[in-house]
């Protein structure tokens, strides 16, 4: 039996932690929403829904897996009662972990491809309409589609198989660092931009008449739900790296630190992003269409704006990359607890296996796009972010809260020991009740609310 990893500083944990809940959603997404739910008021309701929902959740999983020291393959098996059930979230766990990554490392290429198509010219000289086109002739080719998500697979499963401290802390310090400089770098470009403080305005001074226009309800809902998905808690994609650090820290205070470095991205990308759509006169529209269309546009009309697209989509790469890199640790460490298998075999078979599952979703866009499975328009990348998004996290996060909450699970006083190991910021035993009965509660209403926002 190999000796269980540790990670070489604590910086290391707090950053790549951080680095698994940093991901493509708090670039684009966070930012989009905050435009269209009322700016700062959103921003508001936002940080106390992580501070409520999101730092008990994660600060469960980090003690689960730290009393654990396995990943979410095991973690129950080791700290239920004799002849309990709770093991089988591990199943669920697992699967939400590679259901992930066969849309994620598609999405994760799709930066790497506009970093180079950025940096070797291919947008100079296009009109508005053909840098649109770019993105969906991408989308229409297989095989280019194919070759990125290869590639972006490839490259992850080769940092994690140098191990813990060699690989996937090395390597994720420097992206993480990287991505911190150039975030800044690009906010401050934005932020002199002629024009820009209208865009500042209209994402951070608060704003009713939106937040009448969507409803207060839907809302607190949108806050509560980006608060939930930004941080990957639910499938022990967290939990993972609460098993490789010590009992020096409580959990709950570096839970915070992750949390905050998280919602520092995010605030951020939306200095860079919103004085630039107003810089340019262009409508922050959503999702993908802002990143791969409205983007290059604004570079290209700025002066070096080749360089600063560039520095924006390796920004972007390293977001995602710290994503898969944690995941692919994750899913890493199920072969490695299950079946004592060496890291660098795990690597290389989950790489085989993990291109092979990726293909339906970047098949989605071309050869299957006449599979439709949620409806007209939809592909099997909706499916697969549906099933995770609105199913797995927030299932997955319930069994979390109540196995640390119940006496059926591991039990209240077990995971207050745990989580309150070490110096830092103790979790109160006054928050029982809340964490008992008002939390799953939240959550509940998280996953209902999800369905009928989606099916309606």
């Amino acid at each position: 039996m190999e000796k269980r990893e540790t990670f070489a500083s604590r910086l290391g944990f707090i950053l790549i932690s951080a680095g698994c809940a940093i991901g493509l959603g708090d670039v684009w997404r966070f930012p989009y929403i905050t435009g269209q739910y009322g700016g700062g008021l959103f921003v508001l309701v936002y940080l106390v829904f992580i501070i409520i929902l999101g730092l008990p959740i994660m600060s469960m999983e980090l003690a689960v897996g730290r009393a654990s020291r396995k990943s979410i393959a095991t973690s129950f098996n080791v700290l239920e009662k004799k002849g309990h059930k709770w093991h089988w979230m591990g199943y669920l766990g697992m699967a939400g972990n590679y259901i992930l990554m066969m849309f994620y490392t598609t999405v994760a290429s799709w930066m790497v491809a506009y970093f180079y198509k950025m940096l070797t010219g291919q947008f100079e000289g296009l009109d508005t309409q053909q840098v649109g086109q770019v993105f969906n002739n991408l989308l229409a080719n297989p095989v280019e589609m194919t070759i990125w998500m290869v590639l972006t697979t490839v490259i992850c499963f080769g940092i994690c198989s140098f191990g813990l401290q060699e690989g996937v802390e090395k390597v994720t310090k420097i992206f993480m660092v990287l991505l911190l400089a150039i975030i800044v770098v690009l906010a401050v470009r934005s932020m002199t931009l002629p024009n820009a403080v209208q865009g500042l305005k209209f994402y951070l001074l608060p704003d009713f008449s939106r937040m009448k226009e969507y409803g207060i309800w839907e809302t607190i809902y949108a806050a509560m739900s980006q608060a939930f998905f930004t941080l990957s808690i639910g499938i022990g994609s967290l939990a993972i790296f609460g098993s490789y650090i010590g009992k020096e820290r409580r959990l709950l205070g570096e839970s915070i630190h992750i949390a905050a470095l998280d919602t520092a991205i995010s605030i951020i990308a939306g200095l860079i992003i919103f004085p630039a759509c107003f810089s340019f006169d262009v409508n922050p529209g959503e999702g993908p269409g802002l990143v791969f269309v409205t983007l290059p546009n604004i570079f290209y009309s700025m002066s070096g704006g080749r360089i600063w697209g560039s520095l924006f989509f390796i920004f972007m790469s390293f977001a995602a990359f710290s994503t898969v890199i944690a995941v692919f640790e994750n899913i890493i460490s199920f072969a490695m607890d299950l079946w004592n298998w060496s890291r660098k075999k795990a690597s290389f078979v989950n790489m085989f296996l993990l291109i092979v599952l990726s293909m339906p979703c970047v098949l989605g866009f071309n050869v299957l796009s006449g599979f439709q499975p949620l409806g007209a328009g939809s592909t099997v990348l909706d499916l697969e972010d549906f099933i995770i998004s609105y199913n797995i996290l927030p299932i997955g996060s319930l069994i979390y809260v109540l196995f640390c909450v119940s006496r059926y699970g591991w039990g209240f006083d077990n995971f207050m020991e745990e989580v309150n190991t070490g110096e830092g910021i103790k979790m109160p035993r006054a928050l029982r009740i809340y964490l008992t009965w008002i939390l799953p509660a939240i959550i509940l209403i998280v996953l209902i609310q999800g369905y009928i926002n989606w099916f309606a």
